[in-house]
């Protein structure tokens, strides 16, 4: 630029930030001057200094969320909840699935291997990320895809807590109640059932393999270089426990081979 216009872009560039305004970049620049006073050194560091503050950034927000995670643990079980508002429940859903497992009810859980369980509503729109629980989590294949990522950008929280059903609904001028109870994955389908209040909760278990000698336990379920498989998912009432389904599902989710990020 500076050989095509000369002088009149060297006035531009004295007066206009690089990337945000100049008055913003000024204090910046005059400690990159003191810093790196050759031009060489300066647009080397430039560079792997900003990979390094956003990969740290990256990093620290992790560890972060990670900790404040509200996770509850049973000998080898795990569970965290997806949603906020579950908190609460965790410990009767965790008495229920240790329960059931410890009569027999849940072939897929063994003694020997590590297990994290996602606690969410029967009907929660992302489960298929985390495996393939059926047809009605095949969001790509069975609803408007341009429509939902329509919603989950203007409505992102909101987005997570609607189950497709709702969002049927909304496309189709349809009750949300009377859809959600007729859409309701544990097959409940009665009259007076309000889904806003119900307890019903599913919790999708994936078999967690670690390196050798690396400790499997709280947030290290979640950690990087670990191994996450599913391996089944139970439907259970947090009220009281008492066991609705239990299912295996295969060792992939709901987008098969198509890569997804890391839940």
């Amino acid at each position: 630029m500076l050989g095509r216009y000369g002088d009149s872009y060297r006035r531009y560039q004295e007066r206009s930030g690089m990337f945000l305004p100049r008055a913003l970049e000024a204090p910046g620049a005059a400690l990159g001057h003191r810093l790196f006073p050759s031009t060489t050194i300066k647009y080397l560091a430039i560079p792997v200094l900003i990979v390094t503050l956003v990969m740290g950034s990256g990093f620290l927000l992790r560890e972060i969320t990670l900790r404040s995670l509200p996770l509850a643990t049973s000998g080898n079980l795990t569970l965290v909840p997806i949603l906020p508002e579950d908190q609460g429940l965790d410990g009767r859903i965790l008495t229920g699935v240790i329960a059931a497992a410890t009569a027999g009810e849940v072939p897929f859980l063994q003694k020997d291997k590590s297990y994290l369980g996602y606690v969410m509503p029967a009907d929660y729109i992302m489960q298929g990320m985390i495996a393939d629980t059926g047809d009605r989590a095949h969001l790509f294949k069975h609803h408007h895809t341009v429509a939902l990522i329509t919603d989950w950008i203007f409505h992102p929280f909101a987005h997570l807590r609607r189950p497709p059903a709702a969002h049927m609904a909304a496309m189709h001028g349809v009750d949300p109640a009377v859809a959600r109870r007729h859409h309701c994955p544990v097959e409940i389908n009665l009259a007076g059932m309000e889904c806003d209040t119900c307890t019903i909760r599913r919790v999708i278990l994936v078999e967690v393999t670690a390196a050798p000698g690396k400790p499997l336990s709280g947030k290290n379920l979640l950690a990087g270089g670990v191994t996450r498989i599913p391996v089944g998912f139970i439907d259970l009432d947090a009220k009281d426990g008492r066991i609705i389904h239990v299912r295996p599902v295969a060792k992939s989710t709901a987008w098969k081979d198509v890569p997804t990020p890391e839940i």
